[in-house]
């Protein structure tokens, strides 16, 4: 397959990732989703973006490759933008947890567990990603009481208010040779051959320092960030006094990285101390200890992974219903999957997560073939079918229809004269009939 203009090639199965999957099932909310067009099954089918503080990561994926590009805000001698690559290549292995092998997990946990092997042929390439904590924390606070879609917008609008954009380029649009990638922007040929393109502006996330002033609550709420606009500006501004807002020489400020402390902690003690934060429960600082604290045995848990351990696992309660969710049940139903999956039971139980998402109902599945309309369907008869009860638009004639239904299933068949059948055009049959009918009633 080609690789498209200024993106480099990674040999990757979608058994070991899909970004379809991983980057829309509630990990991460920042990622930019577009639709290409995919002239072959084996074509990228979306292109993905996310801004970091210095870059925007461009990723699109076939059912082998992963192909990813970055682009910069400014441009740069080849032995720089090349060593921009590498870097690149090293925050994906990062960010996705590549060294780990999937296959293998998945192989390990369906020799376990029947229901997870009963899900693994739709659900494949689900892994766990490896956040930036301070993001990460602040995403997930925005997750109490909400949805998806919901908490995307928000993540997505305190960026735009609170972090100047880092760069603008246009979204990659079907050309006439292929789709225009961010690089093609700029080559006369293909911006002469299509009509100008407005320009997205990419945001990176806020440091705890732009979050922690007073009025950022009230402006959070004005947002529609409801209260949690206050749990967020008291957690930024908790952090920053504990730990300073001063920048490190790798960009980061105190609360930045006293976050990236926490994963050289056990999970007991990473756990408490992130339960101090404002707006952070259980639930919450298990997301954040599974997605960017590297403990990959912790298990989130809330309705729809309680619904997954009544439905599956013999836990007691009503499917379909809410149960109140206290501690005693969290523990059980975290112990239970543990000692169904093992260390990495936090990844197993996000493919149980996203197989039980409304938004992944029909993921997996084969397209279905389209069925004929009724009309395909009368046009495909034989003329004497299509013609054996008499077509009318008004409302008499399904009453009509009705009683010579009726009639027929009673006993009494229709008095057909069956000479019609001698007639030499299929108009005087029709002619006939008719006739037939209009005596009959």
């Amino acid at each position: 397959m080609t690789v498209p203009l200024g993106f480099h090639a990674l040999p990757l199965p979608l058994a070991q990732l899909s970004l379809a999957a991983v980057l829309k099932c509630g990990q991460s909310f920042r990622w930019s989703i577009y639709p290409l067009h995919a002239a072959l099954p084996s074509d990228p089918s979306h292109e993905y973006r996310l801004c970091l503080q210095d870059r925007v990561v461009c990723l699109r994926q076939s059912p082998d490759t992963l192909f990813y590009c970055s682009v910069f805000p400014d441009s740069s001698v080849p032995e720089v933008v090349s060593a921009r690559d590498n870097e690149t290549l090293m925050w994906l292995q990062d960010y996705f947890q590549l060294d780990i092998d999937l296959v293998k997990l998945y192989d390990e946990w369906s020799e376990k567990d029947p229901v997870f092997a009963g899900f693994r042929g739709r659900f494949e390439g689900i892994r766990m990603l490896r956040q930036d904590p301070w993001e990460n924390l602040i995403s997930f606070i925005c997750s109490s009481n909400n949805n998806i879609t919901r908490i995307t917008k928000m993540v997505k609008s305190l960026c735009s208010q609170y972090s100047p954009p880092l760069l603008s380029i246009p979204p990659p649009t079907p050309v006439a040779t292929g789709i225009l990638t961010p690089f093609e922007s700029d080559v006369s040929d293909s911006a002469s051959a299509t009509p100008e393109l407005e320009l997205e502006s990419y945001h990176p996330f806020p440091p705890p320092s732009h979050l922690a002033a007073p009025d950022v609550a009230t402006t959070l709420r004005a947002l529609g960030f409801g209260y949690r606009a206050d749990f967020i500006q008291k957690t930024a501004k908790m952090l920053g006094d504990a730990h300073g807002t001063g920048p490190s020489a790798e960009g980061k400020e105190g609360p930045e990285r006293w976050l990236h402390m926490l994963r050289s902690m056990s999970t007991a003690h990473a756990r408490e101390e992130l339960l101090k934060l404002m707006g952070v429960g259980r639930k919450v600082a298990d997301c954040i200890l599974l997605m960017s604290l590297d403990k990959a045995e912790v298990i989130p848990v809330d309705t729809h992974v309680h619904q997954i351990a009544v439905k599956h696992y013999g836990f007691r309660g009503a499917s379909g219903t809410k149960q109140a969710m206290s501690p005693k049940l969290y523990d059980a139903i975290s112990e239970k999957f543990y000692s169904v999956w093992g260390d990495y039971a936090g990844w197993a139980h996000s493919v149980l997560f996203t197989a039980d998402l409304k938004s992944f109902s029909d993921y997996g599945l084969p397209t279905p073939t389209p069925s004929p309309s009724k009309q395909d369907v009368a046009i495909s008869r034989p003329a004497e079918d299509y013609f054996s009860v008499p077509v009318r638009s008004s409302r008499k004639q399904s009453a009509k229809k009705v009683r010579t239904r009726d009639t027929s299933e009673r006993g009494g068949a229709l008095p057909i004269d069956h000479g019609a059948a001698e007639a030499s055009s299929l108009a005087e049959r029709v002619k006939k009939r008719r006739r037939v009918l209009q005596t009959f009633r």
